[in-house]
């Protein structure tokens, strides 16, 4: 499973610290931005990733200083399910039952190794595929 990862400017380091994790875990990544503290605009990056993740049935991660704006952007996706997580349990929860497909980070005012640990979960979740769950996401989907 192949991750695509973002980030805005607030986001930037903690993405880089991350993508040193993902090498370390040989887990495949490609990232799509941005390459700086510059300010950018999040958007912008939570289309690039919603989209390559729509197109290739990746995952993705995005991150910026709370995780809400990159969540509510990438969400705006059809077929993104896009969850914003601050611990380990809604990121694990998220994709065992929402079948989540990007995982939003909060890069302002959070301790790296939570965030490590979020991801840790939300990569090794499963989805569920239980009726009642395939049967909601339909109805995100419409």
């Amino acid at each position: 499973m192949k991750y695509y990862i973002g980030s805005d400017h607030a986001g930037y380091k903690v993405k880089e610290l991350l993508k040193a994790v993902l090498r370390k875990k040989r887990i495949p990544f490609e990232d799509l931005g941005t390459q700086s503290e510059e300010p950018v605009d999040y958007p912008d990056i939570a289309m690039q990733v919603a989209h390559r993740v729509k197109k290739a049935q990746g995952k993705g991660i995005l991150i910026c200083g709370t995780g809400t704006g990159m969540a509510i952007a990438a969400n705006r996706m059809k077929g993104i399910r896009a969850v914003a997580a601050s611990d380990i349990y809604t990121a694990a929860i998220g994709k065992r039952d929402n079948d989540a497909n990007v995982l939003c980070l909060r890069a302002r005012q959070f301790p790296f190794h939570k965030t490590k640990a979020i991801v840790e979960a939300f990569h090794s979740a499963k989805f569920s595929g239980f009726k009642r769950h395939k049967r909601r996401i339909r109805k995100l989907d419409q």
